[in-house]
């Protein structure tokens, strides 16, 4: 499937993406609780737990780290991340990255 496409089907059923709603949704497929989800990336089960629920953010450098650990799109994952931090800043733009 490609980014663009999973990025829809992933917005039609959970709403607007976010780095949470991508981590999230990533774990559920993958079939890993917290716990084994934050083994795998090498956190502790707060600190992805806090990713998850969107109580914290991450960098543009994390972002892909997570995605290439998890085995995940390192663009779907950074375009969250960026997405994230304008909306926290209050920034009107939507961003859209292609690779």
């Amino acid at each position: 499937m490609s980014t663009k496409n999973m990025q829809s089907v992933l917005e039609r059923d959970l709403g607007p993406m976010t780095f949470a709603m991508f981590l999230r949704s990533m774990r559920t497929t993958l079939g890993l609780t917290q716990s084994a989800m934050a083994r795998k990336l090498k956190m502790s089960r707060g600190t992805l737990c806090d990713l998850e629920k969107g109580r914290q953010l991450v960098s543009v450098g994390l972002a892909k780290k997570i995605a290439k650990k998890a085995g995940f799109s390192v663009t779907l994952a950074i375009q969250a991340c960026i997405q994230d931090q304008l909306n926290k800043a209050n920034v009107k733009l939507h961003v859209e990255l292609t690779g």
